[in-house]
């Protein structure tokens, strides 16, 4: 059975504003992805002041964007975990524990990224 839809420049456009819709809910609804919006609006200028190649540059900024990137798929993973059921399953605790242990390896990496450039 196919899905009929929107089709060409309708398609995307809606798709660009599910997309925005998304980043909207999650900034109203998720206190991380609010604390990691203000870190990408401390860091990404730090990253275009300091005198770095333009690969590392690219390093530094496109590592704080996917901290936001993996904490929209963590908020989504949680999102339908919950939507499932309110009641303790162990694998809706293991995939709510799996997607945060996402963000924290991808702020490790960042941070690695950062220390490397700035201090070696």
């Amino acid at each position: 059975m196919s899905k009929t839809g929107a089709t060409g420049l309708k398609r995307i456009c809606n798709a660009f504003v599910y997309s925005c819709q998304g980043i909207r809910s999650a900034f109203i609804n998720e206190a991380a992805f609010r604390q990691e919006i203000f870190l990408a609006i401390i860091l990404i200028p730090i990253a275009f002041w300091v005198d770095v190649t333009l690969v590392e540059r690219l390093l530094m900024v496109s590592s704080v964007a996917l901290i936001m990137v993996v904490e929209l798929l963590n908020s989504a993973v949680e999102a339908v975990v919950d939507r499932i059921g309110a009641e303790h399953h162990e694998l809706a605790g293991r995939a709510k524990d799996m997607g945060s242990a996402a963000v924290l390896i991808m702020m490790l990496i960042t941070g690695f990224i950062w220390i490397s450039i700035l201090f070696f």
